[in-house]
This record gives C-alpha cells, sequence and structure tokens, in this order.
C-alpha cells in the first residue's frame, strides 16, 4: 500500500505542478516547479522516497529514451551525425578531463578519480531536460534536433568514463587499453540488442497479426514492453541498456514506416505514449525534489572536508562546476563549427555562418538532469576493503544535484534571452515536399476508386449508383491536386484558403460536438450513439489540430 499511496502522490504532484505553471504569470520552467513540488514533499512529510538508481533507470528512463528515438526526426539526426558525435562522444572525454581537474583544484579533499567520476556523470546531457525547457523556449529546430540527438547518445559515454573512474577510485587502479574495449563492448552491444530485439518481436507481432487479426490493446501492450525488454537484454549482456533504447526506439520509427498497424492503433497508441511521457517526465523531477534535503544534509555533514566551515562554498562549488561546464562546451562547439564551416569550404558548399549567440544558446542548452541523478546515486558506500567509506560520497552528490538545478535555471533564464529576435541559418522549406507528397497520395486514392468502382459495379443494375458516388470522392481528391500544384502566389492564396478552411471546419465540428452533447443530456439519443458521434468528430478534428 505505501507504495501505491507514493506513486499516486507523484502523479497528483505532476498535475498540480502543471496546473500551476500556467497559472504562474511568468514562464517558469514545469521541471523547476516539479522540483520545487517535491522538496515540499519531503518538507511536509518528512520523509522522502528511497530512490534505487537500478530500480530508476529501469522503470523511468527505457520507455522515455525509447520515445525520444522513436519521434526524432532522422533527417536531422543524420543530417548533423558528424557534429552529434563530436559532441556525444569528444566533448564528454574533453568535459570530464576539464572538470575533474577543476573539482580537484577546488576540493583537494576529494580525490582524483572521484572527482573524475562526478565529472564524467554530469558531463552527458539528458534529453528529458533538454525537451521540457524546449516546450517553454522557443529553440531553433536544428538546434534542437542536434541537442536530442547528442543527449541520445552521450549517456553511454559518460557512465562508461564514471565506471572506470569508480573503478580507480575503488581499486586504485586503471587501464586505458580495458576502459576503450570496454566502452566498444558497452555501445555497439546495446545499439545491436535494442535493434534486435525490436526487429525480433515486430516480425513475431505482424506474423500473429497477419494469422489472427489485429488486437490495438495488446499492439499498445507490446509497444511499452519493448523498451523494457531491450533494456534488460542489453543489461544482462553488460551492454549500454539506454543505448539499447534508443536503438530500439529508432528500429521501431523504421518498422512503422511498412504501414502495417490500423489506423485506430496509432490513434489510440499515440495518446497512450503521449500520456507516459508527460507522467515519466514529471515523476523524474518531483523524485529529484524530493531528494533535495537528504542530499543537501548530507552534504553540509562533509562540508568541513573541503576545509571550508562555511556551507557557502557548496554554492560557489556548484556555480564554478557550471561555469566550468559551460565554457568547456562553448569551446568544444566553436572549434567543432569552424571545423565544419573549413570542411564545407573545401567541398565549395555555400557557409552561414551563425550569430554568436546561437553559439552560447548551445552552450547554455546543456542541460543536466534524471540520468545525472541516477548515476551519481549508484556510487557505492565502501572501497574495494568493504570497511573504508567511499570518499566524499555525499558532497558528490549534492554537487551534481546542484549542477542539474543550476542547469535548469540558466537554460530557463538565458536561453529566451539569447533566441529573442536572433537571425538564424536558414531551414529547409518543406513546403514543396509537402505538397508533392499529397498530390502523390491523392493520384494513388484517385485511381483505387476507379478500379474499385468498376469492381463493385460490373454486372449490377444500379451501377451509375457506384459511378456517381466515385466521382463525388475523386472531385475532392482532383480539388486537392489543383491546389497544390500552385507555386508563388497561387500557392500563397492556396494556403490562406486552406487556414480559412480549417477554422470554418473546426467550428462547424465543435458546433457539432455541442449539439451531440445537448442532445444526449436531454436523453434524446442513446449514449452509446453519442458516444459514437463524439469519436467520429473528434477524429476528423484530430486532422485539423495536430
Amino acid at each position: 500500500m505505501d507504495s501505491i499511496t507514493i506513486a499516486l502522490v507523484l502523479l497528483l504532484a505532476v498535475i498540480l505542478s502543471g496546473t500551476i505553471s500556467r497559472l504562474l504569470p511568468l514562464p517558469v520552467p514545469l521541471p523547476l516547479i516539479q522540483i520545487a513540488f517535491g522538496a515540499a514533499i519531503t518538507g511536509i512529510t518528512g520523509d522522502g522516497v528511497v530512490l534505487e538508481p537500478d530500480i530508476f533507470f529501469l522503470l523511468f528512463l527505457p520507455p522515455l529514451l525509447f520515445l525520444d528515438g522513436w519521434r526524432i526526426p532522422k533527417e536531422g539526426l543524420f543530417r548533423d551525425k558528424g557534429v552529434i558525435l563530436e559532441l556525444a562522444l569528444g566533448l564528454v572525454v574533453f568535459t570530464v578531463v576539464g572538470v575533474g581537474l577543476l573539482i580537484h583544484w577546488m576540493i583537494p579533499a576529494m580525490p582524483l578519480a572521484v572527482a573524475f567520476a562526478l565529472a564524467a556523470i554530469v558531463s552527458p546531457t539528458d534529453p528529458v531536460a533538454v525537451s521540457a525547457i524546449a516546450a517553454r523556449v522557443p529553440i531553433p529546430p536544428r538546434l534542437m534536433h542536434i541537442l536530442e540527438g547528442e543527449s541520445l547518445l552521450n549517456d553511454a559515454s559518460g557512465l562508461v568514463c564514471m565506471r572506470f573512474a569508480v573503478a580507480a577510485a575503488v581499486t586504485g587502479t586503471f587501464s586505458l587499453t580495458d576502459a576503450l574495449g570496454t566502452f566498444l563492448w558497452v555501445a555497439i552491444g546495446g545499439i545491436l540488442i535494442g535493434f534486435g530485439v525490436t526487429w525480433l518481436v515486430v516480425r513475431i507481432k505482424d506474423t500473429v497479426s497477419r494469422k489472427l487479426g489485429e488486437d490495438p490493446g495488446a499492439q499498445i501492450l507490446i509497444s511499452l514492453l519493448i523498451p523494457f525488454g531491450a533494456y534488460l537484454v542489453a543489461e544482462h549482456l553488460h551492454c549500454s541498456g539506454i543505448l539499447a533504447a534508443v536503438a530500439a526506439g529508432i528500429t521501431m520509427s523504421y518498422a512503422e514506416l511498412r504501414g502495417k498497424a490500423l489506423g485506430i492503433t496509432r490513434v489510440r497508441r499515440n495518446a497512450v505514449w503521449d500520456t507516459v511521457q508527460f507522467a515519466l517526465n514529471g515523476i523524474i523531477f518531483v523524485l529529484l525534489g524530493e531528494q533535495l534535503p537528504g542530499i543537501i544534509s548530507g552534504a553540509a555533514r562533509v562540508v568541513t572536508e573541503t576545509g571550508h566551515v562555511d556551507p557557502i562554498w557548496l554554492i560557489a562549488y556548484v556555480i564554478a562546476i557550471n561555469a566550468a561546464l559551460a565554457a568547456l562546451r562553448f569551446v568544444w562547439v566553436w572549434v567543432s563549427l569552424h571545423f565544419t564551416l573549413f570542411r564545407a569550404a573545401r567541398r565549395g558548399q555555400e557557409i552561414h555562418k551563425p550569430h554568436w549567440k546561437l553559439l552560447v544558446a548551445t552552450s547554455l542548452a546543456g542541460v543536466r538532469g534524471a540520468i545525472t541523478l541516477a548515476g551519481i546515486l549508484t556510487l557505492p558506500f565502501f572501497l574495494d576493503d568493504g570497511i573504508t567509506p567511499f570518499p566524499a560520497r555525499d558532497l558528490a552528490i549534492f554537487l551534481a544535484a546542484g549542477v542539474i538545478i543550476f542547469s535548469l535555471v540558466a537554460a530557463s533564464v538565458g536561453l529566451p534571452f539569447l533566441l529573442k529576435d536572433l537571425e538564424l541559418p536558414p531551414e529547409p522549406d518543406h513546403h514543396q515536399e509537402e505538397d508533392t507528397a499529397r498530390i502523390a497520395s491523392a493520384e494513388a486514392a484517385i485511381r483505387m476508386i476507379e478500379k474499385l468502382q468498376h469492381a463493385m459495379s460490373e454486372g449490377r443494375t444500379d451501377a451509375d449508383l457506384y459511378g456517381e458516388v466515385g466521382t463525388r470522392l475523386m472531385e475532392l481528391y482532383r480539388q486537392r491536386i489543383d491546389g497544390r500544384s500552385k507555386i508563388g502566389d497561387e500557392a500563397e492564396e492556396v494556403r490562406r484558403m486552406e487556414e480559412v478552411d480549417k477554422r470554418l471546419r473546426l467550428a462547424a465540428l465543435r458546433a457539432e460536438r455541442d449539439e451531440i452533447f445537448r442532445l444526449s443530456r436531454a436523453r434524446k439519443v442513446s449514449e452509446e450513439i453519442a458516444r459514437k458521434l463524439i469519436r467520429e468528430i473528434d477524429l476528423a478534428e484530430a486532422r485539423y489540430t495536430v
């Protein structure tokens, strides 16, 4: 019962935090409100949730990373693959070395290996935190794709670096060869396992559906279980469960392109996944807030290890670490950008040098979140002898939590200022691509109507009926083809007409729905009929609002 009560309280906190976020006059990021809620819950009850890092990783990260991999635009991911890999691999190592040395210099009582472990776990950006910030800050689409791709891939490199730093702290030994070999096994193995598990499940699912028919509820449940399966298999084989979940999501997106699932399955599945994403994102930050009082008290107990008696030094350390993270990120992004521009110039491509504010925004948008929190909590309590306490464990946990909160606040405050009225490099215009796709789909529909109406009316006395209905349907598709074939000013006029059409149709659909509800309340139509009609209207409305 205690576990059920905790889960319900966490979900209630997520709901209330969303309501408060909309009520506040200032655009305070939702994650910060949820962190405050979590801290308030612990302050009122006097007892927070005991967070088991392994369980936390298993329950929260696989579905969220799977969904990010599923929904992230693959064109942007592969277009900027060079930049993303430079940030996900090179920047992590660069950060571990630079920030680790800084931490050890500031806090001599923290051994160098522990300082490297702390630097490693604060080096990966978090896809959940990045998405949460993007919900309230207008981040340019291409920059958002780069940040999402980086945050999906840099977790493995950060966690592997942390694993070897902790091993060095516990045993006093370190092998670069072993580290490189382990990293390759962890990364490549995780990706292959994620792909293999998803491919196998999708093939079995399609075979069963083809023979027995498709059950939307079962299809949705299978999609929810795939990330957990990929994660568990990868972790059992000592590979990266995080990369396995990401690879599973990317594989799922390509499997979906075959169009095997029913339309109703996709509609229901999207609704379920949106709810899962909203709930888990919120619970992660509420849990972080719940851990804060215990983290702060633990750090206060060991503050004397730093050689300072004033706890204000803890805040100074957090600010210094965040400043170093941002500075190292800016240097790496600047060098990476100029290297990319140099290669583009060598190939004779047109160069668009971005504004310096965009570089600063890219540095500031490296937000830390759930992976940093869960990773730092996996620090062992004792060294290899089982007796000596792990040095500065509570202090490292406090500093990591401080980095998470500070990075969220800095991105929330700084990004709107940096991105306001900023001239951005031109984004590709997808209007022509969309028009081409709509024309092609309309032509395919016309061909199918012509073929089917002839087959259905052959040998029947009411063949004219089929011809009349087919002609009426084909006329709608021909209007779409004519409208989407326009160019220049005519195309712009068509888009304005479509916007007017959209507003009128939405108003009409809402009026329809209000009338159905009124008739249902007056008992003039049955509840079953009302539900059916409302669903039809909702689906029609979704076409114009998605």
